[in-house]
This record gives structure tokens, sequence and C-alpha cells, in this order.
């Protein structure tokens, strides 16, 4: 049995909040740290039979760039969900709430910005 590392640096401000968010994995040919504004992490506790979350994101991460983010992690989980479940269909509704859910919330922020 092999191993592999996924590293993730996160770097606080003063009043501990999320400064500089960084990341490797070796194994999938990210051999230097690399930057990212967000961090959305899942792992599945099947003792406890739960999800269990980290959601972070620095000062630098914009709401057009949030809404991106969200779009792309449900349409992922959509595609994964359908690899794992053979659920056309399910994955389907879920790539059609993506988006949905990216459309108003691009039309939420642009009446925003136009106030």
């Amino acid at each position: 049995m092999t191993k592999s590392t996924i590293k993730i640096d996160i770097t606080l401000d003063e009043d501990k909040m999320p400064d500089i968010i960084e990341w490797e994995a070796p194994d999938g040919g990210v051999n230097e740290m690399q930057e990212a504004k967000a961090l959305l992490l899942g792992l599945w506790d099947g003792k406890e039979k739960s999800a269990l979350r980290i959601d972070l994101w620095t000062k630098k991460m914009m709401v057009d760039e949030m809404i991106d983010f969200y779009f792309q992690t449900f349409y992922g989980l959509a595609e994964t969900f359908e690899r794992a479940t053979k659920n056309k269909e399910l994955a389907k509704e879920l790539k059609t709430f993506a988006s949905s859910f990216q459309k108003k919330a691009m039309d939420a922020l642009d009446k925003e910005q136009n106030q």
C-alpha cells in the first residue's frame, strides 16, 4: 500500500482570519506550494455517519469569484455523484441547480452593484 499527501497551509492575519491559503500535492503533479483564495474541504466520518467541513476564504476572494467557485463545486459534485452512483437523472438535477444558482447569484450581484 502506498501513501499520498496533500499539504495545506493557512496563514492567519492578526484577527485569526485566513490571509493566505497555500497547497501542494506532489503525487498529483503540484510540486510547489500554490496559492488559493478559498478552500472547501469535506470529509465523511463513517463511524458517526456525518460530514465534517472546513470552509475558508481569504479577503482577496471577490463575490463574483465566490459565485463561480460555488457553481463549479456544485457542478463537480454532480459529476462525482454520477460516477459514484450511475444515477444520471439526479446528477442532471444537481447540474440544473448549479446553473440556476449561478444565474440567480450573478443577477443579484449585478442588481446590488447597480444600486
